[in-house]
């Protein structure tokens, strides 16, 4: 069995953002050379996130009303955790949309389904983040 450890390391322009991964990912695995095995890609910050979805801006769109619904960046003051810092809404999305995906590898290849994509979320961006690729098998 081989392994592939690599980093990928994202600053987005603004506090929230959904950008696709899926095309460093696919490169990840091609550098590693395993055809057969499983990749594992997952956020290496509390409040980032690693999901699978499809990659249409009205879904992301609603992703953010989605989750500004169930955790609202404003008003600051209701969150115990905002004392020092002021980034407890991206702690609570994070959770809600996942830490790590975990892709099978099959000839070579991410199988993913027809309309899957790798996405890494962002929830208090403006700062440079880490996603870890590691992938295992032959």
């Amino acid at each position: 069995m081989r392994h592939y450890r690599q980093e990928l390391w994202f600053e987005t322009s603004r506090r929230r953002e959904l950008i696709n991964i899926t095309p460093q990912v696919t490169a990840c695995l091609a550098e590693s050379g395993i055809q057969e095995g499983l990749l594992l890609c997952n956020a290496m910050h509390i409040t980032a996130s690693v999901f699978i979805n499809d990659d249409e801006s009205g879904l992301h769109q609603d992703f953010e009303a989605w989750l500004e619904g169930l955790a609202p960046e404003k008003p600051r003051s209701r969150y115990r955790h905002n004392g020092y810092e002021d980034n407890a809404d991206a702690h609570l999305k994070r959770s809600i949309m996942g830490r790590e995906v975990v892709v099978a590898i099959t000839a070579g290849k991410l199988d993913l389904g027809p309309w899957e994509q790798i996405f890494y979320g962002e929830f208090d961006g403006m700062r440079r983040k880490r996603v870890l690729i590691k992938i295992i098998g032959d």
